[in-house]
């Protein structure tokens, strides 16, 4: 991961401002294998990146304690992932104007893969693309992606002027590498969305590399 790191800085940020409708509880400190699911996520993407913030939404007390900045949304209203990403791309060129780049994912993939971030700049670089995102199972996670910081702007318009909020209905005007990662033993963009896959991810963690 250093080549990635000294040539090309690149910012992580996990996204938790959701409001966890289908758990019932918060999902950031929901605890699968005796740690939160934020704690697994940054554990295996801070690794990865030359500075690492989490999004949280309007509500800071869920990622509190856990040592990273913590970023909120510029867009009020709680209207989805892709405030946290134009949050997180405004605090990249705000404090880390050296990183031109930003990955993104979301707090309740516990394994994510070690890989992510020299996968996805491979894959952009070799396609000549603006935007590269992950995918397993043949299905990708738009939310998991590799974002050019100078990309704010115009994702500012979209949600503020045009009413943009699906990832991919963003993602879609541009040139995209989808960067297919195997989801065996354990897909590692399996993500926790109730209770029953809290469960799941206890019988996963074993599995996971």
């Amino acid at each position: 991961m250093a080549g990635v790191s000294e040539t090309l800085p690149t910012a992580g940020l996990v996204l938790a401002g959701g409001r966890s409708r289908r758990m019932g509880t918060d999902k950031a400190q929901l605890v699968v294998a005796g740690k939160p699911l934020l704690a697994h996520v940054l554990e295996r993407l801070a690794p990865q990146c030359a500075v690492v913030a989490v999004n949280a939404g309007d509500d800071v007390a869920q990622a509190t304690g856990f040592g990273y900045d913590i970023v909120k949304d510029t867009v009020p209203g709680q209207i989805g992932p892709l405030a946290g990403v134009l949050a997180g791309l405004s605090w990249c060129a705000s404090n880390h104007p050296d990183a031109a780049w930003m990955v993104s994912s979301t707090v309740d993939t516990p394994f994510l893969p070690h890989d992510l971030v020299t996968r996805l700049h491979e894959a952009r670089a070799r396609a000549g693309a603006d935007i590269a995102c992950a995918a397993s199972h043949g299905r990708s996670h738009h939310a998991t992606a590799l974002w050019p910081v100078a990309l704010a702007p115009a994702l500012h318009d979209a949600l503020t002027l045009e009413g943009i909020r699906a990832v991919a209905a963003f993602t879609d005007r541009y040139r995209i590498a989808v960067v297919e990662w195997p989801s065996v033993p354990v897909d590692p963009f399996f993500n926790v969305n109730t209770p029953a896959d809290g469960d799941e991810a206890e019988r996963l963690a074993g599995l996971a590399g």
